[in-house]
């Protein structure tokens, strides 16, 4: 059990990290006005449809990542192990209903709890390792805890993504009805540009979590 789920987190990453980079690196194309319409629109397929493979690691990497905590000796009492384990299906559910379901009423519905599941990550993650902390449950595997809150920073740096991709999406779906003027443009332009910090944050982040797992500082 221990070797598979140590596999599956190194999967989890490399396609969290590599499709991430994949995503943006098509999003750049999907804006640029030079390129025609059905370029445009065929990149933005790419990007949309690459964009799960990020999400499905995000949403199972929590789950994988504390029962792995349990081989290293950080012991969790039943309702939290509970907790950890349902964590996945219902991230998974959630983001297979954004992604497939998108344009349904069921879609529309379950996108207003995009955000505030992940504030409740966030905040979780955060209580979870102050307490774990607190209490010298983290004190042969202190970098656990580390790895803990840089997951809550890279759920932050999404929350903050969702607040100005806005413009950009809205171009998308003007890109799709074959028509998108120089103001819809630019304000998709502005859209990418303003979300790049907390991409590239993504990015530092998973990488510190690598150096984490690799490391162990205080282990």
């Amino acid at each position: 059990m221990h070797e598979f789920l140590l596999i599956l987190h190194l999967l989890l990453f490399c396609y969290w990290l590599g499709g991430d980079i994949g995503v943006f690196y098509s999003s750049g194309f999907a804006a640029n006005p030079k390129l025609s319409l059905e370029a445009r629109m065929t990149a933005a397929k790419i990007m949309l449809n690459l964009d799960i493979v990020p999400r499905l690691c995000g949403a199972v990497m929590l789950t994988v990542g504390g029962l792995l905590s349990e081989f290293v000796g950080v012991t969790h009492p039943a309702w939290q192990m509970y907790a950890i384990i349902a964590v996945a299906p219902a991230w998974l559910a959630l983001e297979l209903v954004l992604h497939f379901k998108h344009d349904t009423p069921l879609g529309k519905g379950m996108a207003k709890f995009d955000d505030p599941f992940k504030w409740l990550i966030v905040i979780a993650c955060v209580a979870s390792a102050a307490w774990s902390f607190s209490t010298g449950r983290l004190d042969e595997a202190p970098w656990v805890g580390y790895k803990v809150l840089v997951f809550a920073l890279i759920m932050f740096f999404s929350l903050m993504i969702n607040r100005t991709i806005g413009p950009y999406i809205v171009g998308i779906q003007r890109i799709a009805e074959g028509k998108i003027d120089e103001a819809e443009n630019a304000a998709m332009a502005a859209s990418l540009k303003q979300v790049k910090w907390a991409v590239i944050g993504i990015w530092i982040a998973l990488v510190v979590e690598a150096v984490l797992g690799v490391a162990k500082p205080g282990g």
